[in-house]
């Protein structure tokens, strides 16, 4: 598919949107998750996060990792979570110049 075809699908709008909104809750996840650590409550499960990041709210869950300071000593999410960005980012690229 090209990039004019998934424009024509997918306007720019709404993935506009769509990142905001993902960054958003993606950001507002890890502050409930670390009020939930604070008060030794159930816990938003890491996959959660992960998922969350995969759909591309990358820059709300890095920002609110370190913005809250959690999950920071986890080398899973402070390695992780980059990882992911670096290659959505890539992949885009990728796809949009090809």
């Amino acid at each position: 598919m090209s990039i004019k075809v998934f424009l024509e699908i997918f306007p720019l709008k709404n993935i506009i949107i769509y990142f905001l909104i993902i960054n958003l809750i993606g950001f507002l996840t890890m502050y409930i998750d670390k009020q939930k650590a604070k008060k030794g409550k159930w816990r938003i499960s890491e996959n959660s996060l992960f998922i969350l990041t995969l759909l591309g709210g990358w820059i709300g869950t890095i920002a609110g990792m370190y913005t809250f300071r959690h999950k920071t000593k986890k080398l899973k999410f402070t390695v992780g979570f980059p990882v992911i960005a670096i290659t959505e980012v890539a992949l885009v690229i990728y796809w949009a110049t090809r």
